[in-house]
């Protein structure tokens, strides 16, 4: 991943245009500009556990899925076909994996995710090189440029700061953009920017459960003594005998006895501290709001009651919901990239894969019904083709070897 941007010495530009949101959020009436002195920012919120466990889940899950390029071919059928999305950063940078982790979880967490656009001598794009969203400002020409006719390709410009202190002015032919959620086609929302007051509360809950274990008061309880007993000076000893006779597992079940008339009083959570440990089991919820990652995914299963199919279910509704939109988004992208009639598709038949004893029936089934061939079959099971495998089978005339012969 690149982050050319290392100089932070330099001016920053601040133009921006009315619509974009974090500006409409500083003059809105009211305002939602926080002094509270909490930074929330890409480390910070992903130092939230439920929040990394969602972004590295969404990203991650995706990232798993072959990502195969498609050729429509003139008599209706679709051929698998080579494209630079089977090795996007190339055999010396991310792997296909890592590269489709980083721009989905950048798109996730900035809602903007880039990379630049290297091409071969032909003109044909052989690397696409992530670039961390930080690094890049995003905006659309401006009037001058269009009486001028200098359009972008694409829309919008993107200006990258390069690490030797210069700027670079791009457009869609030398950067790839994938926006997310935008409510102008310009400044996309991410979590970031939407979420931003939701992170200051659970980055400050976090501060404050740290706090309370490292400063506050982590006894199991006091001893003291009885009406106006003096114990000053045997204090020492008095603790050394409770701790002795009370503490540790081979007391258990023992009976304690203490030279001394003492009152022991048991150190309990107040209301205050149990309101505390609801909120931070709030704070999975939000992250389950705000990323649509079900709860027991995020390891909140107290209030999960819908096991086995229940659970089956919702998972196959986060792939619909939230999985198959981030998917959708970048394989538009991307396949803007090919020449036509190709395109990118991620294989969201992995994600759902049933049990093996029903994957081999479904298989045998579409087989004699003509509408796989048994090496397409052998394929999906990992197994080697076998001779003749590439024929369909008519279920209505043909039959396999086998029951054939038993018809016979």
């Amino acid at each position: 991943m690149r982050w050319p941007w290392t100089r932070r010495d330099e001016p920053v530009d601040l133009n921006r245009s009315i619509a974009d949101p974090t500006l409409a959020a500083l003059f809105t009436p009211g305002g939602t500009l926080d002094l509270s002195g909490i930074p929330v920012g890409e480390a910070s919120v992903l130092g939230l556990s439920a929040m990394f466990r969602a972004v590295s889940l969404i990203s991650g899950t995706l990232a798993s899925l072959p990502m195969p390029t498609h050729r429509g071919k003139d008599d209706g059928t679709v051929e698998t076909v080579a494209s630079v999305f089977d090795d996007p950063d190339g055999p010396d940078g991310q792997t296909v994996f890592e590269w489709k982790e980083t721009m989905i979880a950048n798109a996730v967490i900035h809602g903007r995710a880039y990379a630049m656009i290297l091409r071969n001598e032909a003109g044909a794009v052989a690397k696409l090189a992530a670039v961390h969203p930080i690094s890049v400002m995003t905006e659309e020409p401006t009037i001058d440029e269009i009486r001028n006719g200098n359009v972008p390709v694409g829309g919008l410009w993107h200006t990258v700061a390069l690490s030797d202190g210069t700027r670079q002015k791009m457009d869609a032919r030398d950067m790839f953009y994938v926006p997310a959620l935008s409510t102008d086609g310009l400044y996309p929302w991410g979590l970031l920017t939407a979420a931003r007051s939701s992170f200051r509360t659970s980055i400050a809950a976090d501060r404050a459960a740290g706090n309370m274990f490292v400063n506050g008061a982590m006894i199991s309880g006091l001893a003291t003594p009885e009406g106006e007993e003096d114990i000053t000076e045997d204090v020492p000893e008095i603790k050394r005998q409770l701790n002795r006779n009370t503490g540790g597992p081979d007391n258990a079940g023992m009976i304690a006895i203490v030279n001394r008339r003492l009152k022991f009083t048991p150190w309990t959570m107040t209301a205050v501290d149990a309101q505390f440990m609801q909120s931070r089991s709030y704070q999975i919820e939000e992250t389950s709001r705000w990323t649509g990652v079900p709860p027991h995914l995020l390891m909140a299963t107290e209030k999960t009651t819908s096991w086995g199919t229940g659970i089956e279910e919702q998972q196959r509704a986060m792939g619909r919901t939230v999985l198959a939109p981030w998917a959708i988004r970048f394989e538009h992208r991307m396949s803007r990239l090919l020449a036509r009639p190709r395109y990118v598709r991620f294989a969201f038949d992995q994600l759902e894969r049933p049990s093996p004893q029903v994957e081999q029936n479904m298989l045998i089934n579409r087989v004699n019904a003509g509408i796989i061939t048994p090496n397409e079959a052998r394929a999906k099971l990992n197994m080697e083709p076998i001779e003749g495998g590439d024929v369909l089978r008519n279920g209505a005339t043909q039959q396999p070897p086998q029951e054939a012969q038993n018809a016979a």
